[in-house]
């Protein structure tokens, strides 16, 4: 069980709590049973490693407050929302013989003896916590989950969970899912049919690309350009009306 030190503050005012914190310290109180309530601090190193862990909330550790031990419960811890660093923690008292509501995280073991994952199945974690009625005395760090001999389509149920003695879940109206072993989730494409692929082919050949596009419109601009070129030759070639005579007819027949 954890060990923390603990110190009592007299601190009435924010700048002399902003000044014990920036001393290395962090505030705190401790309240809960018959006592009354007592204002804390605690020194940031001894405690930042620990408030980390994901157990930390649902553990009872052992408070020293100047030489005498009580057992605590950590209830809330307030972080700054620049730093993200603890700026206060709130302990409760442990009475003995009393029950906690507590949200334990749950450990799954034995992955590797499970058939269903050997076979690429995947474990679909459904509660990654699980909130539990738990006597002072008798409060688990984890709740352990084994997949040994699980399949695909195993659905683990809050039932086959071993729990430990006079710890029960709060739910208590369904056998509720802790996780399940679910096959793999891979689309594969379709393949294209035959007419699916000319159609593809054939709408490609209509639209083109713009480039095609452009070289299109220009070959008609080209195509319109020679044919009226060709019209005006055709008339400069063309030989004169029956009813005209030209100049060089008229200086013969003077002749």
């Amino acid at each position: 069980m954890n060990v923390l030190k603990a110190t009592k503050r007299i601190t009435k005012s924010s700048g002399q709590i902003n000044k014990l914190r920036s001393d290395g310290f962090i505030p705190a109180i401790l309240y809960g049973g018959k006592k009354d309530n007592i204002n804390i601090s605690l020194n940031k190193l001894h405690v930042e490693d620990i408030i980390k862990t994901e157990t930390f909330m649902s553990k009872v550790v052992d408070l020293d407050l100047d030489g005498n031990k009580e057992k605590v419960l950590p209830r809330d811890i307030a972080y700054d929302p620049v730093s993200d660093e603890p700026i206060h923690i709130d302990f409760m008292r442990i009475a003995k013989g009393s029950k906690l509501i507590l949200e334990i995280p749950v450990k799954f073991i034995n992955e590797e003896k499970s058939p269903g994952l050997k076979k690429g199945g995947v474990l679909n974690t459904v509660r990654r916590k699980i909130q539990l009625k738990c006597p002072a005395e008798n409060i688990p760090n984890e709740i352990v989950v084994d997949l040994d001999n699980t399949e695909i389509g195993t659905s683990i149920k809050i039932s086959s969970v071993k729990l430990p003695e006079d710890v029960s879940p709060t739910i208590t109206d369904r056998d509720f899912v802790v996780a399940t072993i679910v096959s793999p989730t891979i689309v594969a494409e379709p393949e294209k049919t035959e007419e699916a692929a000319a159609a593809e082919g054939a709408e490609g050949a209509v639209e083109g690309s713009p480039e095609t596009a452009v070289e299109g419109e220009a070959k008609k601009d080209d195509t319109k350009e020679g044919a009226a070129k060709a019209s005006e030759d055709k008339t400069k070639k063309a030989p004169a009306d029956k009813g005209q005579t030209s100049n060089k007819d008229k200086e013969i027949k003077k002749k």
